[in-house]
């Protein structure tokens, strides 16, 4: 779960990010401008790494009605093994996948990132899972996020790293290297295994 200060700087910034959207009136417009200020500030205090200035240029980014960001993972099995690659950002493992991108659906987001990011064509068949980033152990970041977790079917392509990854392999479910945590939970993937050994069950959710 986020602490409790990034959990309100989130929902000082969505208030600032909506109301910049349609505010008119100048002495509105500096009064948002001043809540998305203290958001940043919130976040710079409480992550100890980064300046003021640098939270206020990430969340000026982000534009019209605040809503959470769209993360997909895509699960790709062969013989049992479950396909991962490998971040050069953090040189940790992680399912296939990244932020959706505008006018992408979220099957055509996932079998796109896994091709990026490993080599594999794939079509997905199923989603798997759509979780509330905050609620499931990952270290905080200064969005929400939604994840959605695609079953996807091997068919076609070769393992090739790509511009954000050094390493493509599949893993069986006792072998799992260290994880990219930002990114996937172990116990994400031992649900991903689980959901593969049942195919029946139905999508899980928050």
């Amino acid at each position: 779960m986020d602490p409790r200060w990034l959990k309100w700087a989130k929902k000082l910034q969505g208030i600032a990010q909506t109301g910049l959207t349609y505010a008119k009136d100048p002495f509105d417009i500096e009064r948002y401008e001043s809540i998305r200020l203290m958001a940043a500030e919130m976040m710079a205090a409480g992550s100890g790494e980064q300046s003021v200035d640098f939270f206020v240029k990430l969340l000026s980014k982000d534009v019209g009605y605040a809503t959470p960001k769209v993360d997909v993972r895509a699960a790709v099995f062969r013989g049992g093994k479950l396909l991962l690659v490998r971040e050069k950002e953090d040189g940790l493992w992680t399912l296939p996948g990244g932020w959706a991108d505008i006018g992408d659906s979220p099957s055509a987001a996932v079998v796109r990132e896994v091709k990026e990011e490993s080599g594999y064509d794939v079509r997905a068949r199923k989603l798997l899972a759509l979780l509330d980033r905050n609620l499931h152990g990952h270290p905080p970041i200064p969005y929400h996020a939604y994840k959605l977790f695609f079953l996807c079917d091997l068919v076609g392509g070769n393992a090739h790293a790509k511009q954000e990854t050094d390493a493509v392999d599949f893993f069986p479910k006792d072998e799992i290297p260290p994880l990219s945590l930002t990114r996937v939970t172990p116990a994400q993937i031992a649900r991903l295994f689980e959901h593969f050994l049942h195919p029946e069950w139905p999508t899980q959710f928050d």
